[in-house]
């Protein structure tokens, strides 16, 4: 009891502290005062009491030796006793319309086949599978923002069917809109998310840029193009990230642009780079990732007049490779388009 009382305390002092905090100018001398005066009456920096076991209530039972072979038996053909999961939620980090879940293994005991992911928007939904097999991490997407999920994870032993006790479920939403390829593009279909771009049978005869629908993404996030399903390659094909979106132009291997190739050329303002990626395939995810490295004034040797110099340290990786290179703008920007441009029909390309 005295330990809930504590919890409820605390309760209502975060709850006195928020509404002090969003009360007008006039009000808010008297409401921080009377929320200080409560928290160290409260004491917040005292820890609940731990009773002692002998004054925990407990069930027991006295069984006949006899009966407990059959107990056992009935136990392990429905399942298994634990004391915890033998993994845990480690991280959930929030992506343009999803999270990633990342989890590990807890119990060093426990020989892993597969694992398990599920989630479920907010505490009623029905609980779905996300993800199975042998990695430890693994990405949710098509959610809404601004919209609280809950993921658990469990795993299945080496030589078992059955799963093990799920981990405590753990809460995360994102703030972050999901990327969206640009609508009514000529040569490309959309699926009804706007996340997966199929290049059509039209315009088969010379290439053609699809752009983003806004510039949404932002330095310091991970962008990520995953193939699934290719056609016949040619080597303007190409995705990546660019300032604008210029629709006079068939490929992404243009100025003001960065860009990887199917054949993993990598492309900065249209010139091919000395490094190479692995080719891109059906199953292949490209990953870019950019950080703003400075703001530099320019001069007659680099940029024109009137604006200053943007560098951005860009890192695309491509299979277990990466390429890491500085591209220069001649003006800074706050967020970047992305685009695909394919030749040949058959292509698909999902973002996030």
């Amino acid at each position: 009891t005295h330990t809930h009382t504590q919890m409820y305390s605390r309760s209502l002092s975060v709850s006195a502290g928020e509404a002090a905090l969003r009360c007008g100018v006039n009000e808010k001398d008297d409401k921080l005062g009377s929320f200080t005066k409560k928290a160290l009456q409260i004491q917040l920096d005292s820890l609940p009491e731990v009773p002692s076991l002998v004054d925990v209530p407990c069930l027991s039972a006295q069984l006949d030796d006899s009966l407990l072979p059959g107990v056992r038996d009935r136990i392990f053909s429905h399942g298994s006793v634990a004391s915890h999961p033998p993994v845990q939620i480690d991280e959930l980090v929030e992506r343009p319309g999803g999270i990633l879940v990342r989890w590990c293994k807890v119990d060093e005991d426990f020989v892993v086949q597969d694992y398990r992911l599920q989630y479920r928007r907010g505490a009623l939904g029905q609980y779905e599978d996300a993800y199975v097999g042998r990695d430890t991490e693994s990405i949710v997407l098509q959610l809404d923002p601004h919209t609280e999920y809950l993921f658990r994870v469990c795993a299945r032993g080496e030589g078992r069917r059955e799963w093990s006790p799920w981990s405590v479920p753990q809460p995360a939403f994102t703030t972050l809109a999901p990327h969206e390829w640009l609508a009514g593009s000529e040569g490309y279909s959309l699926s009804s998310r706007r996340n997966i771009a199929l290049r059509n049978d039209s315009l088969a005869a010379r290439g053609g840029v699809l752009y983003s629908s806004a510039p949404t993404y932002f330095c310091g996030q991970t962008l990520t193009f995953r193939v699934v399903s290719a056609g016949q390659p040619e080597h303007r094909d190409s995705v990546g990230v660019c300032v604008d979106c210029d629709a006079g132009v068939e490929s992404l291997q243009r100025d003001q642009a960065v860009c990887i190739s199917t054949s993993g050329a990598v492309y900065v303002n249209g010139k091919e780079m000395t490094n190479q990626l692995p080719a891109v395939s059906v199953g292949s995810s490209v990953t870019f990732d950019m950080e703003v490295v400075g703001l530099f004034p320019v001069n007659n040797n680099n940029v024109s007049e009137g604006g200053g110099g943007f560098k951005l340290r860009v890192t695309i990786g491509s299979g277990n490779r990466e390429v890491v290179f500085d591209w220069l703008l001649d003006q800074s920007v706050d967020s970047l388009f992305f685009g695909c441009s394919f030749t040949y029909p058959g292509w698909k390309v999902l973002v996030f």
